[in-house]
């Protein structure tokens, strides 16, 4: 079976279309073919973004997730209800770590503090168009006194947290009120880890 790298891909040229907070590119490209030989010029447009990291706040002691709620331009026209329930999240545009960016965010969005870091997958959201991957993790969670709004003000941030027994945040998976990727992946991977997150958890903080 044919495998190839990113070497059987020739960009002719690249330009910026765009630039703002996010990057707009124009590429012309040809690639390699299954068959042979190599197929025609073709133009591609790439949005360049930072890569961003999702955490999924889990009590493996009360069996349940934190879940934020905040209002998203991207559902704006194909949702009734653009406040979306999703994972504690943020991308790196700093000189930053993912676990660091991690632990902020979670301090900012969520008012919490993560214990242990465990990562779940690194992929890419929407290659078709976009250069931006996903740093996915799990992290336990004292979830006691959790919920409320937060956000940086400075930010325009409203954000709202819920805390939602496993069972719950699942069952909404099921309903469609869950409907955004890393929030539904990282509670898929928890349905197959729960049991033993809990049974090595230990006592309670």
């Amino acid at each position: 079976m044919t495998e190839f790298t990113r070497a059987d891909v020739e960009v002719l040229d690249r330009q910026t279309g765009f630039k703002g907070f996010y990057r707009l590119d124009v590429l012309t490209l040809r690639h390699r073919l299954f068959n042979g030989g190599w197929g025609p010029a073709l133009r591609r447009e790439l949005f360049v973004r930072h890569d961003a990291v999702c955490v999924l706040p889990y009590d493996p002691w009360l069996d349940r997730v934190v879940l934020i709620e905040q209002v998203r331009v991207g559902a704006l026209d194909k949702s009734e209800r653009p406040w979306m329930l999703e994972l504690v999240a943020g991308l790196i545009d700093k000189d930053e770590s993912p676990e660091q960016v991690a632990h902020r965010e979670a301090e900012e969005e969520a008012g919490l503090q993560l214990m242990e870091l465990i990562p779940i997958i690194r992929y890419f959201p929407s290659p078709g168009g976009s250069d931006e991957q996903v740093h996915l993790y799990l992290a336990t969670v004292d979830s006691r006194g959790a919920g409320g709004v937060h956000g940086l003000e400075e930010e325009g941030e409203d954000i709202r947290v819920s805390l939602w027994p496993r069972p719950e945040a699942v069952a909404a998976l099921s309903s469609g009120r869950i409907d955004n990727a890393a929030t539904i992946i990282a509670l898929q991977w928890l349905e197959t880890q729960a049991a033993q997150l809990r049974a090595s958890a230990g006592p309670q903080p």
